[in-house]
């Protein structure tokens, strides 16, 4: 667990599945990574999935549930892929929850983490026109770097 100031980021389980459905059902949660919100179904393979960690041993999947203390529930994930001591990471947080700073503090608490793991570099990647995710990424410590993947702008910090 990772704790910071009003949030517990608890490590993901599958019985976060029925919480986590309704959590990020918002269609509007995908305008800028695409798709549509998971069936709780659907969410449960994926969650299965991401806990029973990545098939290649050079990586790892790390991924937590966003615990609000104040009012008791789930209110968004992040997530870390470490590879070769660099650490993709990303979040989202269900739309009523937006606007409460709770990404930014999940991301800064996330990172913190990080710099305690042999974890050299942290990137994100974000959407040009998703100015809420960058000012998280811009919470964490992330600047933005001239390369693109996808479509998106690599952000970068280093924890050396």
């Amino acid at each position: 667990m990772i704790r910071t100031s009003r949030l517990d980021l608890l490590p993901l389980r599958v019985e976060h599945v029925p919480e986590m459905a309704s959590v990020l059902s918002d269609p509007a949660l995908h305008t800028f990574i695409g798709g549509t919100p998971l069936t709780p179904d659907a969410l449960r393979v994926r969650y299965e999935r991401l806990v029973a960690g990545s098939p290649d041993p050079t990586e790892q999947w790390l991924n937590w549930v966003i615990l609000l203390r104040a009012s008791g529930c789930l209110v968004g994930t992040v997530q870390a892929t470490i590879a070769d001591s660099t650490a993709e990471i990303a979040w989202v947080v269900g739309t009523p929850w937006q606007g409460q700073g709770i990404a930014g503090e999940a991301a800064r608490g996330l990172v913190d983490w990080l710099a305690t793991q042999p974890v050299h570099t942290v990137v994100a990647h974000i959407h040009r026109d998703h100015h809420a995710s960058a000012a998280v990424a811009t919470s964490a410590g992330l600047t933005p770097t001239p390369e693109e993947q996808d479509g998106e702008l690599r952000w970068q910090r280093s924890l050396q």
